[in-house]
């Protein structure tokens, strides 16, 4: 257990949310009926609705390779994160950040951002509720009181805009219903878990002209804690532990049957400590500091401090205008704040020691219009504005001798216009066509300078960079896209798609040892052109959907560690954060998903990807490496099988039992300069098996054993390659094994 307020704070959470549980399900005995009996076994794969294409459509008529989660089949998978949909959606690699817990990073296709400095954009788009979320400090959004999610692969610059290069993930939370209906759950496991999560929601007042609550609500709330997988073998504090409040609420009005407007909000605080990172070899300015046996042990002399919090609010206005027409505005505004230590080296040494604090805030406005008369067209346009102002102040301890810090701001202002529509060329031929214009504007302000001592309170002359710039991105996305109805339950479709990430100010900028650093980089496209069907088979008891895509990566946005000569001594004895665009590649790739449903009581789900990233061009100092170099979070193989028996119990009750396996082949983690002799974070191919048992009542409650990373594989998802400058090669590893026994009551 960490010591001090931390401790204190985690009792604090644990005690108000199994409170607030406990206030939310006393209303469940207010209820007239109890909870309807387990249904019989189904005898077809159920179909999903998605908003892929910001209009409602069924998950297999939707021409867009698309992956989603219901809530049963995310209680069913155990998904208790974001990262945890990484085997369950084919080419999608999705993890906590470097060093902390709700930081996420993602790549889909290969495609994404590792680095969470403000002035650097995402590749994979996140979205919770309609709301963009523009940086990742906080984004691995934890999975409660969800309605569904929705993994959208490949670029979505059309309706989706920016940053979304590689793709899309949406959080839809649930809704607001016309009656009383709410859970609580408790979820203990090893590692000291205790994960508590509670929701009620329901009308509060008024009638529409159809019968129903004008005024309806819903408050959700979750509490996820659980010890260390590792500790500071010198202080004896947790690391790599949980501690996260989140809490959610809604309030609608609805005014009519034809308007609407509903209120949002979402906070989270996360202060678990820093995550444990293994020394890959001995640092050799530590003499005698030979690594650890645990993977998630360290001896760091920094503070367990890693704290995050963000909070956002929005307003939704919805109006049916006419049979033909409705429209919906989203005004939302978000901000976080990000506290926290990265001991580099992990030791007690000040080799390299940093401390960050991240700051950031947007509001932005969606206006749309939904267009289906019913006829052979029907389509979406829309406008988006963004204003966002992300930033901090890194400070950097050098061996306690060289005192740097990483200041500045960066200010985006964005406007796009949008449309899509689609056309019935004939009855099973259909024509989507879209386009997406954005005009964004960023100013970057970058102070970085040198101090005297480790107080960075006093100056000591040295300015490695000083600007005040502005920058002017104009992108056109346009989408073109064919599907044929070749049979009533078979769908083949093709498209050529762009999406594109914003380009910026490199903030680590070393501009006095490298004028180049503080020149901005431009925006980097992906022109994708994708074939693939959604196809069904005896009578919908089987689901197979296939994709093959050929993408083509230009103004590819890089971050390098690199090292470079701080005193003119001809040694490199320091290194910066260097972001540049390095040239371009081509990305192609098959995927398979699946789920057959052979009688009542199995289902079989899970995926297959093939992944082939290459470089075309990588420029380093003038010379194209390309062939010297490998993309990162691409691996060549993954994939996952699920195998679930389901039947019907004597008493009513439901049981279900699964077992699933995932697999992925060897990966370069991190980005590096091979021929100056850096070493990238490499993982080697691995498998996890998953396993769970659910128990469902007739009435209310269910039971669920789950287990994760059952044969306790290490794995490496990232890490960090300073070895030249700093003798530091650290790897941060995923989860190990993990069980829990969780108890849900729903009314």
């Amino acid at each position: 257990m960490k010591q001090g307020k931390q401790t204190r704070s985690k009792i604090g959470h644990s005690t108000l949310s199994l409170a607030i549980a406990g206030a939310l399900l006393a209303p469940a005995a207010w209820a007239q009926e109890a909870a309807p009996a387990a249904e019989a076994q189904a005898k077809t794969l159920g179909s999903i609705t998605v908003t892929a294409r910001k209009r409602e459509e069924t998950l297999q008529e939707v021409p867009v390779a698309i992956t989603a989660f219901t809530p049963e089949a995310l209680d069913r998978l155990n998904v208790e994160d974001l990262s945890d949909l990484d085997a369950q959606v084919p080419n999608l690699t999705i993890y906590a950040a470097r060093g902390s817990s709700s930081t996420i990073t993602a790549y889909i296709r290969g495609v994404g951002q590792s680095d969470p400095l403000w002035g650097v954009d995402p590749g994979v788009g996140i979205y919770m509720d309609d709301v963009y979320i523009a940086r990742p400090q906080g984004a691995l959004l934890d999975v409660f009181d969800v309605e569904r999610i929705e993994v959208l692969r490949g670029p979505q610059g059309t309706l989706y805009g920016k940053n979304t290069i590689g793709g899309a993930i949406k959080y839809i939370s649930r809704g607001l219903p016309t009656s009383l209906d709410g859970f609580a759950s408790v979820t203990v496991g090893n590692y000291g878990q205790l994960d508590v999560k509670a929701a009620i929601a329901g009308p509060i007042g008024g009638s529409t002209q159809g019968g129903d609550a004008t005024l309806r609500g819903r408050l959700s709330v979750a509490s996820l804690n659980r010890d260390g997988f590792g500790e500071n073998v010198v202080t004896g504090q947790d690391v790599s532990d949980k501690e996260i409040l989140a809490l959610r609420g809604s309030l609608g009005a609805y005014v009519s049957d034809a308007l609407d407007i509903q209120f949002a909000f979402d906070w989270m605080d996360d202060q678990s400590g820093v995550r444990g990172a293994k020394m890959l070899a001995a640092n050799r300015f530590a003499p005698g500091q030979a690594p650890l046996n645990s993977r998630y042990d360290i001896r760091s002399g920094m503070p367990n401090i890693n704290d995050t919090t963000i909070k956002g609010a929005s307003a939704t206005v919805n109006w049916r205008a006419s049979e033909d027409w409705s429209f919906k505005y989203v005004l939302a505004k978000r901000e976080s704040d990000t506290e926290t230590n990265i001991d580099f080296d992990t030791l007690q040494n000040k080799i390299a020691d940093v401390k960050a604090f991240y700051s950031d805030q947007q509001i932005t406005h969606e206006l749309q219009a939904n267009y289906d008369g019913g006829g052979r067209a029907r389509g979406v346009m829309g406008v988006y504005a963004f204003d966002g102002e992300a930033g901090g102040q890194v400070l950097n301890n050098f061996f306690n001798l060289s005192f740097g810090d990483t200041q500045g701001t960066v200010f985006t202002e964005s406007i796009a216009a949008y449309a899509d529509w689609t056309f019935d060329l004939t009855d099973k031929l259909k024509l989507d066509v879209g386009v997406r214009y954005t005009d964004e504007d960023k100013r970057a302000k970058v102070l970085n300078r040198g101090y005297r001592d480790a107080s960075f309170s006093v100056p000591n002359g040295l300015v490695a960079a000083n600007f005040d710039r502005k920058i002017n991105f104009k992108n056109t996305s346009p989408k073109i896209s064919l599907d044929y109805q070749i049979a009533p339950d078979i769908l083949l479709y093709g498209l050529a798609t762009r999406g594109f990430k914003s380009g910026g100010y490199n903030i680590r900028a070393q501009a006095a040892a490298v004028p180049r650093s503080a020149e901005p980089f431009d925006d980097e496209v992906v022109d994708s052109f994708e074939v693939g069907s959604k196809m069904a088979f005896f009578d919908q008891r089987l689901f197979l959907n296939l994709a093959y895509f050929h993408n083509d990566y230009k103004d590819i946005q890089l971050s390098v560690f690199t090292a470079y000569d701080s005193n003119g001594d001809g040694t490199n004895d320091a290194f910066f954060g260097d972001f540049t665009n390095a040239g371009s590649g081509t990305v192609q790739g098959l995927e398979v998903e699946y789920q057959w449903l052979p009688n009542e009581h199995w289902l079989i789900s899970g995926n297959l990807a093939w992944l082939d990233a290459k470089y075309d061009e990588f420029i380093y100092a003038g010379v194209n490496i390309a062939d010297e170099q490998e993309f990162t979070n691409a691996p060549d193989f993954s994939g996952a099988l699920n195998v679930e028996y389901r039947t019907d119990l004597s008493n009513g009750s439901n049981l279900s039992a699964r077992v699933g396996y995932s697999y992925q082949s060897d990966v370069v983690a991190t980005t590096e300069i091979i021929r100056t002799g850096a070493v990238p974070i490499t993982q080697d191919g691995y498998g996890l098996v998953n396993a769970g048992v659910t128990w469902k009542s007739p009435g209310p409650w269910t039971v669920s054993l789950q287990g994760t990373n059952l044969a306790d594989k290490e794995y490496r998802t990232t890490g960090y390659s300073l070895n030249s400058a700093l003798g530091v090669y650290t790897g941060f590893y995923g989860p190990p094994r993990q069980y829990t026994l969780s108890v849900k009551y729903a009314f």
